[in-house]
Formats: structure tokens, sequence, C-alpha cells
């Protein structure tokens, strides 16, 4: 079981890596949406950007849902009543 520290910094790990999730995202839509456009090509005379930066996109933020759910999330009550807070603050959640 995670003491009370461990799950604020089993939190932050989680906050930064949904940051860096959006961040990779981000990237993959501006590749695949803006980085497409020079291209000729079409798809159901659809230009190959615009399924890139949507379709694309969309596939590629749900890789990131599932890499992040199943290598960095954890499940856990951060107000556990049992736990006792780390010797810096002292205090008991009793």
């Amino acid at each position: 079981m995670f003491t009370y520290k461990q799950k604020h910094e089993q939190a932050n790990r989680e906050a930064i890596a949904t940051v860096v999730a959006l961040v990779v995202t981000i990237v993959v839509w501006i590749a695949c949406g803006f980085g497409l456009a020079g291209l000729d090509i079409t798809l159901f005379h659809t230009p190959l950007w615009v399924i890139g930066g949507t379709i694309g996109t969309w596939i590629c933020s749900i890789v990131v849902v599932v890499v992040l759910a199943k290598k960095v999330f954890v499940g856990f009550d951060l107000d556990d009543e049992n736990d006792v807070s780390d010797s810096e603050g002292g205090v008991c959640h009793e």
C-alpha cells in the first residue's frame, strides 16, 4: 500500500504523463494535418491532410490513453483514513 507521500508522488507522475500525452497528440495532429497538406493525395474525394489530421489524431489519442492506463495510472484512494502521513508533516488521518 502507498503512503500518503507516495500517493502524491504517483499523482504527480500521472499528471506529468498526461501532459506528455497531450504534447504527443498535438505533435501528431500537426504532423498529420499540416505535414500532409503539401501532398496532392485524396481518399474518397477528401485531401489526405484532413483524414490524417482527424482520424490519425483520433487513433493516436486512443493509443496514448491505452498506454497511460496500462503503464502509468494506478488505482488508489487518496483519502485513505488508515494511512499515516510521512514524518515531515506528522499528520494522522484517523
